[in-house]
């Protein structure tokens, strides 16, 4: 009997290639080099333009809310992020992009001026929106890669200088194709935080690529919708980014920002002390001043009167009287003083320390233990007195009794 082979249908042709393509893990996260061609961009906001090199062309579209659409035009050489898949409807490969970048160090440069001008343009950039830092803020917010040194530094500096201060860490990647969503999501977090003063974005140095998730227009944005003041910390001195531009304050370095934005106790203390030496003399040559002039007042009454003794003692009295209310006034605002002097002492952390108390961290610089559920038996510990540090290792862990 003659067999007769398997009769397929279109349809069924091209779901078997759609699947083929879509089931190649190459092919659904790729990165893709080419000239720009045939671009068109819809009322929708979907773009539609070709790839191509001198050995082939490929049909892509970026849908509304892609980053780096305002870099496609016709001859421009891109990179760009996405997945191949099949169009069955009209048969064709087509490239979905999710992510475009300039290539080469011009074209990004190229980019930066295009991005800088169209939100300069907008008012992003406009110091009268530009907002100004708490002079003694409370809680701020480090918005940088947990993992780099740049932290440590800015954490080192903070309690150096105002050990008052509530420092919360928001971890975000810093550099790649994840840091400029990373960073537009920690920004939205910090702005759900009740009650933070403002936001330290930081970062260190590196190459025009390696930065250029601070001139992200997404990064610009989101800057701008904070309602938390933002500081840029980003490289060094030279490096400029879009972020600068739009953040309420642009510090050269990351330990330049913790510089900025909390004030040095120390100086606190001094200046708390000289204003109360200019008060004690301020008050002491109004006293003399006022003597004087009541004297004169006095001699040129006995010009005009033949006796002035019964006056004479009267105000000898009131002066006595006014002397010593001018005295204890004094005295109770040099007391006002002390106080708010030894209240700032009574807050340093080694004053703390020096009443028996003791910070214990999981292993040398690592988090502060706060329960003892962090601690694991054997685990080692770095317990800091007020006069050194102890290094330690857990034995026995005993919860407390009304914990259990």
């Amino acid at each position: 009997m003659e067999s007769h082979p398997a009769v397929y249908t279109v349809s069924q042709i091209a779901g078997y290639i759609k699947d083929c393509i879509e089931s190649n893990p190459v092919l659904q996260d790729v990165w893709i080099s080419g000239e720009v061609g045939n671009f068109r961009r819809y009322s929708s906001g979907h773009s539609y333009f070709s790839l191509r090199d001198s050995g082939g062309s490929i049909q892509a579209v970026m849908f509304r809310g892609g980053r780096g659409a305002e870099f496609l035009q016709d001859g421009l050489q891109i990179v760009a992020h996405g997945r191949v898949s099949y169009y069955a409807v009209r048969g064709d490969l087509q490239f979905y992009a999710d992510m475009v970048r300039p290539e080469g160090l011009g074209a990004l440069q190229i980019a930066f001026e295009k991005l800088k001008q169209k939100l300069e343009a907008e008012g992003l950039f406009d110091p009268a929106r530009k907002r100004a830092l708490p002079q003694f803020p409370k809680r701020i917010a480090v918005v940088t890669s947990p993992s780099g040194a740049v932290l440590q530094d800015i954490l080192n500096i903070l309690r150096r200088r105002y050990p008052l201060l509530e420092v919360l860490v928001v971890p975000t990647p810093v550099q790649g194709e994840t840091a400029a969503p990373g960073i537009v999501a920690a920004l939205g977090a910090v702005n759900q935080t009740p009650d933070i003063d403002l936001t330290i974005l930081a970062r260190g140095g590196g190459s025009l690529e390696d930065l250029w998730p601070f001139n992200e227009e997404i990064v610009a944005r989101a800057i701008y919708a904070s309602r938390v003041p933002v500081v840029s910390a980003i490289g060094h001195e030279t490096d400029v980014t879009i972020a600068d531009y739009v953040a309420d304050l642009r510090a050269p370095t990351p330990s330049a920002a913790a510089e900025l934005v909390v004030p040095d106790m120390s100086q606190l203390r001094l200046r708390v002390r000289e204003s109360a030496r200019t008060m004690s003399e301020a008050l002491r040559r109004r006293l003399v001043d006022a003597r004087t002039t009541f004297d004169l007042a006095v001699d040129r009454l006995g010009t005009l009167a033949p006796d002035t003794t019964d006056y004479r003692a009267r105000i000898d009295d009131l002066m006595r009287t006014g002397k010593n209310s001018l005295v204890r006034m004094l005295e109770l605002r040099r007391a006002q003083l002390q106080g708010l002097d030894l209240q700032l002492s009574a807050l340093s952390p080694m004053r703390i320390l020096g009443r028996g108390y003791a910070v214990v961290r999981l292993g040398a610089g690592g988090p502060v233990v706060t329960t003892v559920s962090m601690v694991k038996p054997a685990e080692s510990l770095e317990i800091t007195l007020v006069d050194g540090v102890v290094d330690a290792t857990a034995h026995e862990i005993r919860p407390s009794p009304d914990r259990v």
